[in-house]
Formats: structure tokens, sequence, C-alpha cells
């Protein structure tokens, strides 16, 4: 007990870098993350077909699809947005992402819903796949209205690389659009 100072002092450096080194392990890695994104991605492409038909032939002549199974969107004065899901090319799990969304303005509320980006040419889905952090932007075409009503695959493909459904909306928060959401590659 000569130094008690610097025994403290040792103990606090000791149990922070092992705080730190302990932090640096929760990668996610290993656990079931990734079991029950596929689990809600498959139900979420069930009721989709279900609900729409057309997506059906959507999803066979894309390139790759984006399933976000659950996206909550909260606000109040300043809002948010997060969920996590899968991209699938050929009805197979090739990646995980979450998407992220901040909003400013007039708004108040919440709502939860489901989306799903279908890539119909190849360079999209390279695009989105290469990119750090993907922003879904204004050209988005969307193949499932307001109303509900789903648009016949042929007037769309042409038209839009990116193609959104958005659906499945429960809550008490006026439109769901996907401009301004970033995407971003996970481990789960």
């Amino acid at each position: 007990m000569s130094n008690p100072i610097y025994s403290r002092r040792a103990f606090t450096l000791g149990a922070l870098a092992a705080g730190g080194a302990l932090a640096a392990c929760g990668n996610g890695v290993g656990g079931y993350g990734s079991q029950t994104i596929d689990a809600r991605v498959s139900a979420t492409l069930n009721e989709m077909y279900r609900s729409y038909p057309n997506t059906v032939q959507l999803a066979q002549k894309s390139n790759g699809m984006l399933v976000m199974p659950l996206v909550t969107e909260a606000g109040l004065g300043l809002g948010g947005a997060y969920g996590r899901g899968a991209l699938l090319i050929n009805d197979t799990t090739v990646d995980y992402y979450s998407v992220a969304k901040a909003s400013g303005g007039l708004q108040i509320g919440a709502q939860q819903y489901a989306h799903v980006l279908f890539f119909m040419t190849e360079d999209a889905l390279l695009g989105f796949r290469r990119s750090p952090g993907w922003a879904a932007g204004a050209d988005l075409e969307y193949v499932i209205s307001d109303r509900g009503d789903s648009v016949e695959a042929a007037t769309t493909t042409a038209l839009a690389p990116v193609l959104a459904a958005v659906f499945g909306r429960a809550g008490l928060r006026v439109g769901a659009t996907l401009e301004g959401t970033k995407y971003t590659r996970i481990i789960p």
C-alpha cells in the first residue's frame, strides 16, 4: 500500500482498456440476427405476392430485390426512420442492409411499413452493391400507390432502373416516401 493512487489508476486504465476490447467483439457474427431477418423477409415477400399479384412478375424480371420487412418511422418536428433487411439475387440472400432516414419540418406521428426495391437492370444492382451508402432519390418509381393499386410490370420496367413497392402501412403519420433514405450494408 505504498502507492494506492498508482494501483487505482492502473485498475481504472485496465478496466477501460478491457471494456473497449470487449465492445469491439460485439459485431454480431455468429448471432441469430441474420436468421431473424431472413424469416421476416420471407414473410414479407409472401404477403406482398398475395396482396399484390403483379409484383410476382416484377420479381421474376428483376436482377435483385432489396426487402425491408419492417421500417419504423417517427417524427415530432424532427423525424427519423430505421429498419433492417436483405438483398436477394435469384431468391438467395447475398447481403444484409440497414435503412436510415432523417427528416425535419412540420410533422407528427409514427408509422411502420415494409418496402421492396426491385433492381431492374444489372447496372442499377451493381451501383447499389458497390456504393458505401446508397441513397434513394426522387427518380424512384413506385409500383404500389397509396391506394394499394399495383402497376403492371410492363409499363414501368422500361422507364426506371429501380422500382419501389411500399406496403403494409400501420400508424398515424402522413405519407411514406423513400426519397432521402440511405441504405448501408451491415453484419447482423
